[in-house]
């Protein structure tokens, strides 16, 4: 039996969500709007921006200016993340390892797709990732299992038989929603927060993949 690997982008990829939150704070003062740590990492993080802006307003908005507001916020944040974006440590040479053992890997992610390519781009790892699924891909958020099962489906491979790296609880929730297995990175929560994961990771320096094998009894 041969698993895949799916990675989360925000927090597990990059440890951006420092500059995703100094970007809705940024957003919520200038639109006189509340938003506390607890909802900021519960509400809003792992979920599509248009279900965050209506958690964050109460109600439902029209589509265009959810747009213009969630164009607004990424443009806040990439211009704030660009001076200091790097991989997660140990990232790189973990993809390495996946390239050279045949495992095949993916992104499923909630992020829109102009921040996707910001990302890989100013990483250097577009290359390293053909498979993506980003949230123009799917109707229901994270906690919902959708992209992950969209993302198994365009692995090839069995929902079971797939190991998920997220660092948000709407995100593992989601993965568990899948049945899949779940590493927790440690980025936005604690390892305590993350109790529902396999197990969880700092970063990816001295991950190998008999820590994957043993997953699955291989």
């Amino acid at each position: 039996m041969k698993f895949s690997v799916i990675f989360d982008m925000d927090g597990v990829i990059i440890d951006s969500n420092p500059y995703h939150k100094k970007a809705w704070l940024a957003f919520c003062k200038k639109y006189n709007l509340f938003l506390n740590e607890d909802e900021l990492e519960n509400k809003i993080f792992g979920r599509t921006g248009s279900e965050a802006l209506v958690y964050l307003f109460g109600k439902e908005i029209s589509k265009e200016l959810s747009e213009l507001y969630i164009a607004e916020i990424n443009q806040n944040y990439r211009t704030l993340y660009e001076p200091f974006i790097k991989p997660l440590d140990g990232l790189v040479a973990f993809l390495d390892i996946l390239k050279n053992e045949n495992i095949k890997f993916a992104i499923a992610t909630s992020a829109p797709f102009v921040n996707i390519n910001f990302v890989l781009e100013k990483t250097g790892l577009t290359d390293y990732f053909k498979i993506i699924i980003d949230a123009s891909k799917v109707k229901r958020g994270k906690p919902d299992p959708e992209i992950y099962l969209k993302t198994a489906a365009k692995l090839n491979t069995p929902a079971e038989n797939c190991v998920v790296f997220e660092d948000s609880i709407s995100g593992v929730n989601s993965a568990i929603n899948a049945k899949m297995k779940v590493i927790g990175v440690t980025t936005t929560h604690t390892k305590e927060e993350l109790t529902n994961t396999n197990f969880t990771i700092n970063n990816f320096v001295n991950l190998n993949i008999s820590s994957l094998n043993d997953l699955f009894n291989l």
